[in-house]
C-alpha cells in the first residue's frame, strides 16, 4: 500500500465484485476508502443478493482476471482461480432426426484456453477479505445512498439496521419486509474527494449523478425472462452428472437452457425464454413444463432433473427480466464516476458483464495514474496504460501469437498523456468517459447479438464454417492477425470497439471469399494439408491479399 501525504477520501457505493475491486485499487494507492453497501455483509450466507437468486455462477475470463492481477494484491488472482472450474468448450445438446440424444463439443479456442466458472459470492468474498485486511478501508453495510450534492462533494446515507430481504417482487420464497424496515432512520452526512458508483443496474449513484451531469440514458428490457434451475450431483457417487469442463447449452429457436458447473459438483442452470412462454408455462406447470422440456431440451428431464423437481424449481424460483443500459457521460467534474452495471448493464449472453465491470476499474485507474492523480503511481503502477493498453495478454493455457492489425490498435485512439501531478482529476475522469463509452456500448450490443448465436447459430453450418476457417487461419497463419471474435473478447484485453471492428473486417473478407472466385483457390490451398504449409501459405495469403485489395 502506498503512503501519501496528499491522500484523498474515496467513497465507493456498492460492495459487489466491481465496487470491491475499485476500493482495492484506491486503497493500495493510499486513499482513505469507505465502502457503502445497501445490503448486509455479502460474506454472510443469510444475505440474499438483490435481483439475483440465492446462488449464481458467472464466467470469469481474461479481462476480469487481468484487472484483478493489476490490483496490487499479489495472491488475489491465485486465491480466486483455485475456486473456479475451467470450461474449455461449449457442449451443445440436442436430438438427432433419428431421435437419438447427442452432444457436440465446440472448443472456445484453438489453443485450449478456458473461461472459468466461478461462484459470485465466493469471488466477492475473496475481494472483500483482501479489503478488510487494509487499515485504510472501512465498511458500512446496510447503508442506503439517499442523496448527493456533487458540487459540494457530499452524500447522505440512511442506516438500516435490518435491510429488507426480498430480492425481487416475483420471488415468493422471500418474506416481505416488516413494518419497521420501512421506517426512515436519521441520515448520515459524508464528505468525499471522489465518489465511485458501483451499485448495479438500478444504481442510486447514477440516479443522483443524473441530477448534475447531462447524462444521455438508454434502457431496454428485452422480451426474455430467466429462471434458475439446479442439477444435483449423481446420487450414486456424488460426481458431476455431466461434463464439468463445459458450458452446456440446449439451444432453441426462441429460447435456451444452459448449465454451468459448481464446486459442489452440481450445476447452476438457467432457462431463457420470451415472457409469453413463461406465462404459458406458469398457467399449468405440472402438465406443460415437462413436455416443453422434453420437446425443446431433450435429456434434461427426467434424466438430470426429476419431473417433480423441475416443476418445483420453476414454480418457486423467480422469473426475472433482463435489462440493457447504456449511458454517457460516466462522470461529473472531479467528484464522481460510475462503473460496472451502474454505467452499462448488459444481458448475460457473452459472459462479460462482470468482466467488463472489473475492466472498468482497471481502465479508470489507468487514466487516473496517467494523468498524475496518483503522482507516485504514474510511472510505476503495474496497471498503468503503457502496460495494459498496449498488449493483448493472456493468462490461460497455451501460448497464442499476438493479434496484429495495421489499422487497429488496443491502445486508445488518442494516446493517454503523462501529465504533471497537479493535473485536474476532472480531466482524467473526462478522458476515461471518452475512452470507455464506445467500448461499453459495443459489448452491450455484442451481448444482445450473442443470444441469437447461443440459442440457434451454434448449430448453423454457416456459423460452424466461419468458426473453423477463422480458427485454422489463427492457429497456422498467425501473421494474418486472424482470430475469432469470441477469442478476442474472452481471452484478450483488446478494446471491445476494436474487437468488433476487426471482426466485421474479417467477416467482409470471408463473405467475399465465399461469393467470389477466391473461394476455389482458398479451399484448394487449405485442402493441401499441413505437409505443404508453404503452398497453403501462398494460397491463403494470395486469396486474402486479393480480397484486402478489393476492400481498399
Amino acid at each position: 500500500m502506498t503512503e501519501r501525504a496528499d491522500k484523498r477520501k474515496v467513497v465507493v457505493i456498492g460492495a459487489g465484485p466491481v465496487g470491491a475491486l475499485a476500493a482495492v485499487y484506491a486503497a493500495v494507492r493510499g486513499d482513505d476508502v469507505e465502502v457503502y453497501e445497501l445490503r448486509g455483509d455479502l460474506r454472510n450466507p443469510s444475505t440474499t443478493p438483490l435481483n439475483f437468486t440465492k446462488s449464481i455462477n458467472l464466467a470469469l475470463s481474461e479481462r476480469g482476471i487481468n484487472s484483478m492481477r493489476h490490483a496490487g494484491v499479489p495472491s488475489l488472482v491465485d486465491d480466486i482461480l483455485k475456486e473456479t472450474i475451467p470450461m474449455h468448450a461449449r457442449m451443445i445438446h440436442g436430438r438427432s432426426k433419428l431421435g437419438d440424444l447427442y452432444q457436440d463439443s465446440q472448443d472456445y479456442d484453438v489453443y485450449g484456453r478456458s473461461i472459468h466458472a466461478v461462484d459470485r459470492a465466493g469471488l466477492n468474498k475473496r475481494i472483500l477479505d483482501a479489503l478488510e485486511a487494509m487499515p485504510n478501508v472501512t465498511f458500512f453495510f446496510n447503508h442506503k445512498l439517499t442523496g448527493a450534492d456533487f458540487n459540494r462533494n457530499t452524500a447522505w446515507f440512511e442506516h438500516r439496521a435490518h435491510a429488507p430481504k426480498t430480492d425481487h417482487a416475483q420471488n415468493p420464497t422471500q418474506p416481505s419486509a416488516s413494518p419497521t424496515e420501512h421506517q426512515r432512520n436519521p441520515e448520515k452526512e459524508v464528505h468525499f474527494d471522489l465518489l465511485i458508483g458501483a451499485d448495479g443496474a438500478h444504481s442510486a449513484a447514477r440516479y443522483h449523478l443524473m441530477k448534475f451531469a447531462r447524462v444521455n440514458y438508454q434502457q431496454e428490457y428485452i422480451d426474455t425472462l430467466w429462471c434458475e434451475f439446479h442439477i444435483a450431483p449423481r446420487t450414486t457417487d456424488s460426481s458431476f452428472a455431466i461434463s464439468p469442463h463445459h458450458l452446456h447449452i440446449w439451444p432453441g429457436t426462441a429460447f435456451m437452457f444452459i448449465a454451468i458447473p459448481s464446486l459442489d459438483r452440481s450445476f447452476t442452470c438457467t432457462l431463457f425464454a420470451p415472457s409469453a412462454t413463461f406465462a404459458s408455462l406458469s398457467s399449468s406447470p405440472q402438465t406443460s413444463l415437462p413436455s416443453f422440456f422434453e420437446e425443446n431440451f431433450p435429456g434434461v428431464s427426467p434424466d438430470l432433473i426429476t419431473t417433480p423437481d423441475l416443476v418445483a424449481q420453476f414454480s418457486e424460483n423467480p422469473h426475472l427480466p433482463l435489462i440493457s443500459i447504456k449511458c454517457t457521460p460516466y462522470h461529473y467534474g472531479s467528484s464522481a464516476v460510475i462503473v460496472g452495471d451502474a454505467a452499462h448493464a448488459m444481458v448475460p449472453f457473452y459472459g462479460q458483464g462482470m468482466n467488463a465491470g472489473l475492466e472498468d476499474v482497471r481502465v479508470l485507474f489507468d487514466f487516473l495514474d496517467a494523468h498524475g492523480v496518483y503522482a507516485s503511481q504514474a510511472a510505476s503502477s503495474p496497471s498503468s496504460p503503457q502496460h495494459s493498453f498496449s498488449t493483448d495478454t493472456d493468462s490461460s493455457a497455451g501460448t497464442p501469437p499476438p493479434l496484429p492489425s495495421p489499422s487497429l490498435s488496443s491502445t486508445p485512439s488518442q494516446p493517454v498523456p503523462k501529465i504533471a501531478p497537479s493535473s485536474n482529476l476532472a480531466t482524467a475522469l473526462a478522458a476515461y468517459t471518452a475512452h470507455r463509452t464506445p467500448d461499453a456500448h459495443t459489448i452491450n450490443d455484442l451481448a444482445l447479438h450473442n443470444y441469437l448465436e447461443m440459442r440457434s447459430s451454434v448449430t448453423s453450418p454457416l456459423y460452424l464454417f466461419r468458426k473453423h476457417v477463422e480458427e485454422f487461419l489463427y492457429k497456422y497463419f498467425p501473421r494474418l492477425g486472424w482470430s475469432t471474435q469470441y477469442s478476442r473478447v474472452s481471452f484478450g484485453n483488446q478494446r471491445y470497439s476494436a474487437v468488433k471492428e476487426r471482426s466485421e473486417w474479417q467477416g467482409t473478407l470471408l463473405r467475399g471469399m465465399v461469393s467470389g472466385v477466391g473461394l476455389v483457390a482458398g479451399i484448394g490451398a487449405l485442402g493441401v494439408g499441413l505437409r505443404r504449409r508453404e503452398t497453403i501459405w501462398e494460397g491463403v495469403t494470395g486469396v486474402v491479399g486479393r480480397m484486402i485489395g478489393k476492400q481498399r
